[in-house]
């Protein structure tokens, strides 16, 4: 399993499990510490060779048991056995092997084998070489310290493995979640597509059809009514166009790139014919554009294509004379200004329903610019800043 980390929106697993080194490092600092110690008693007394080879035995299967546990458990609970049987006192070494069995424990080894290969020397030592220095509750002592080190690391062990599975549980938990409200997501871009495909596109492919027809017979003096409906069946076509668009991005999501997904759609290079648009249907536009090129974000530049459409769109419908179009790059920022006068606002009563003004200040937030609308003095109002890279204004 991998390491614990620490999780902040819930309890903090405890160092030991979040570093299970540690507690390896200890249990061998402690081991270390007690043979240092064995040593320099060694020295001191001046004891004979087979002590000091028992306790030289015990501190090598401390350091075999770093690489081999099994085989460095063996040589330690083996140093017991001797270091009993030449009459030095065995407490330290018996406390070297308790260290090396909890060590062992804890890396999940089985803790039962290792139990009983430490209770097996040291019971063998009470009962072959007649008895410990301190009598039977010294050898029992000696035994439950055996069972104490192996049952303490393999619980420290399955307390770690328990905490990890719980914490793989909640991230598990956390991608089914994300995965369902993908799943949804995508549930219903579908579910979208196909009303856009069923529904809008019959109805824009039925009246483009009409538009036809209906240019068809016209009689030949009347020009301004072909123009009107070629215009007319033109605009059909760049709904079309836009409605596969937007069907193509709900269809594939996040699998299309963000440049490809703007590719299709006219930014600040389709400003001028979307005023020429406007004036063919007799709106007087006066425009005033003034863009360094490529200067602007493409997501941006397309913010600013609605904005100006949806404006020029507003006036059309509820305004009087013309209307002014300002788009120029002012200390850094990009600044859209389009203003004209209104018999009624555009919110107001009448055949609109008002969302194009919401979906205008949900665009610019969306390109973290700022919108200002305002209606004084009979004049209607939209003033727009954004960051050209898209960054809040």
């Amino acid at each position: 399993m991998g390491k614990a980390q620490n999780n902040h929106d819930g309890p903090v697993a405890p160092l030991w499990v979040r570093r299970p080194e540690a507690l390896h490092l200890v249990a061998y600092a402690v081991a270390a510490l007690v043979f240092t110690g064995q040593i320099v008693a060694v020295i001191l007394r001046g004891s004979d060779w087979p002590t000091a080879l028992s306790v030289l035995l015990a501190g090598g299967g401390v350091a075999l048991s770093w690489w081999r546990p099994w085989a460095g458990l063996v040589v330690a609970s083996a140093a017991s056995f001797a270091v009993t049987a030449v009459g030095h006192d065995p407490l330290s070494v018996w406390m070297m092997a308790v260290l090396v069995l909890f060590a062992v424990a804890l890396r999940g080894k089985q803790p039962l084998a290792g139990t009983g290969i430490v209770a097996a020397f040291f019971l063998g030592a009470f009962m072959t070489l007649g008895g410990f220095r301190g009598g039977a509750i010294v050898g029992a002592a000696a035994l439950f310290s055996a069972i104490a080190g192996g049952a303490t690391g393999a619980a420290l062990r399955i307390h770690r493995d328990h905490w990890l599975t719980l914490e793989e549980r909640a991230e598990s938990a956390i991608a089914t979640r994300e995965i369902e409200a993908t799943r949804r997501v995508t549930e219903e871009r579908l579910r979208i597509a196909r009303d856009l495909h069923d529904v809008v596109g019959h109805q824009v492919a039925l009246l483009s059809m009409h538009l036809g027809a209906a240019e068809i017979g016209l009689p030949e003096d009347a020009e301004s009514s072909r123009q009107a409906l070629v215009s007319a069946r033109s605009s059909a076509r760049t709904v079309v166009v836009e409605t596969q668009r937007i069907l193509t991005l709900l269809r594939l999501g996040d699998d299309i790139s963000h440049d490809e997904a703007l590719r299709p759609t006219p930014a600040l290079s389709g400003l001028e014919s979307l005023v020429a648009s406007f004036e063919s249907i007799g709106l007087d536009v006066r425009p005033s554009i003034d863009i360094p090129p490529g200067f602007v974000e493409p997501s941006v530049g397309v913010t600013v294509y609605r904005v100006v459409q949806e404006a020029l769109t507003n006036a059309y419908r509820h305004g009087e004379g013309a209307a002014t179009v300002d788009v120029r790059e002012r200390d850094g920022r990009i600044c859209v200004t389009v203003e004209n006068r209104v018999g009624h606002p555009p919110h107001g009563s009448g055949s609109g329903s008002g969302l194009g003004l919401v979906g205008m200040r949900e665009r610019v937030e969306s390109s973290s610019g700022r919108l200002t609308i305002d209606s004084d003095d009979g004049r209607f109002r939209v003033h727009a800043e954004f960051s050209p890279l898209g960054a809040v204004v």
